[in-house]
């Protein structure tokens, strides 16, 4: 099972956070995926209809950091993913890497001719 967590924000919106495999599966690490709605099951609503259909949030085991709190938060889509470590939970080593867009993850290879 995936570790992850979520966060109440004062408004009232979530932020969910997920620990991932690489949907593609080409590279050993997975991917910390973060998403900001209106409640936990719209945010994974959303990981859902990009093709991440098997996401569960079970637990709070890793909520998401203040941190990546603000990232997503000053995303323009509020679906935002970088490298997960290895021990699956986050760590300050993680802030040489920039926060990436959604679309980067889940972008098709052209198939060769």
């Amino acid at each position: 099972m995936a570790a992850g967590g979520f966060c109440k924000l004062p408004n009232g919106t979530v932020v969910v956070a997920l620990n991932l495999p690489r949907p593609a599966g080409d590279g050993p690490a997975g991917v910390r995926v973060l998403v900001h709605a209106q409640n936990r099951a719209r945010a994974l609503t959303r990981l859902r209809n990009l093709g991440l259909r098997a996401v569960y949030l079970r637990g709070n085991a890793a909520p998401p950091t203040s941190d990546e709190i603000t990232a997503v938060l000053h995303h323009p889509d509020g679906l935002v993913w970088r490298t997960a470590p290895d021990n699956g939970v986050t760590s300050p080593d993680l802030a040489t890497e920039l926060w990436h867009p959604i679309r980067s993850l889940l972008r098709r290879p052209a198939p060769q001719t």
